[in-house]
């Protein structure tokens, strides 16, 4: 991993460029996102492309590469913000300036399909980016305070609890509870996103190489057949042993669908993270939830799997 670049830290009064590199969207989305932007007491600043639609893109590959570069090349815009993920974030990858965003190292917030982004952009540039509610999220008073946290308050140590809320949801859904596979706890760099993302990129140049390191996973709207062939992938792409630890978020809608006979979601995970012999939990708060925290790509940390906690062992901005 390339040494690592940390974006000014986000302030009040800021200008947030609003983007759509991935999915399309509509007029309802980015109200909502402005009100987002606005109640943070930033400034909203649109993407020449936002409302562009193609297919299932928010427009072509070429319109959604210059709303990205614009908005790392304006001097007035602190942090991007997708307004959400969908799909296509892939597809930017090989024509991406990886200089220019070398050059003007900014925030980089959100989840799903920016994932794709993520792991490219730290592993061309160093650039430490943000897996996070995007722009159109429902902030929740955990995942504001937390994103907040991290991309404006730089500390040298910031210890992340787990959602209560979400562990009140388990009694009613249990995929929303914790369960620690293996104990302990481990220190490394923080790589990770969507499953399937991670897994699509294998084998690729913008690879997740996740040895040594806290390997963050999570997934919606997926069968669990369909979660063991990514795991596999990875663990034959890069192996799960040789991470420091594996954290697996909270998975929506992610049981069996139509299958007569199917593992369960945590059948599935155990049957990777049992021969294990690192820390390994699942049901954190991360994934396509209202109270996830914010993580920063790249940047050390500690999994602490009986305090249920993740630590940031240095800022994730300057």
């Amino acid at each position: 991993m390339k040494p690592l670049i940390k974006p000014p830290r986000l302030r009040r009064g800021d200008t947030v460029g609003l983007i759509a590199p991935g999915g399309y969207t509509g007029e309802k989305s980015i109200a909502k996102a402005r009100a987002n932007i606005e109640s943070l007491g930033l400034k909203v600043r649109e993407g020449r492309y936002l409302r562009e639609i193609n297919g299932n893109y928010a427009g072509t590959v070429e319109q959604r590469l210059s709303d990205l570069h614009a908005m790392f090349a304006d001097p007035e815009v602190t942090m991007l913000w997708p307004i959400r993920g969908g799909s296509g974030c892939i597809s930017l990858l090989k024509e991406l300036d990886y200089g220019l965003i070398r050059r003007h190292p900014k925030i980089l917030l959100g989840y799903s399909d920016i994932t794709a982004l993520h792991l490219a952009i730290l592993k061309e540039t160093g650039l430490v980016t943000f897996h996070g509610p995007v722009a159109s999220s429902t902030l929740s008073d955990y995942a504001r305070e937390h994103m907040l946290a991290v991309l404006g308050n730089p500390q040298p140590r910031y210890t992340i609890p787990m959602a209560l809320e979400n562990s009140r949801r388990a009694v009613l859904q249990p995929h929303f509870g914790m369960r620690t596979v293996h104990g302990g706890s481990a220190i490394g760099p923080l790589i990770g996103g969507n499953l399937s993302l991670v897994a699509a990129l294998a084998g690729t140049p913008y690879a997740a190489d996740f040895r040594d390191a806290i390997l963050f996973l999570e997934e919606v709207n997926e069968a669990p057949y369909r979660i063991d062939r990514w795991m596999t992938q990875l663990d034959l792409a890069v192996g799960f042993r040789k991470a420091a630890a594996v954290m697996i978020g909270i998975c929506e809608d992610c049981g069996p669908e139509h299958e007569d006979v199917s593992l369960t979601l945590d059948q599935t995970f155990d049957m990777h993270l049992q021969p294990l012999s690192i820390p390994a939990v699942t049901g954190y708060s991360i994934g396509h939830i209202r109270n996830q925290f914010t993580i920063p790509m790249g940047v050390e940390a500690t999994l602490d799997a009986e305090r249920q906690t993740v630590t940031l062992l240095e800022a994730a901005v300057s």
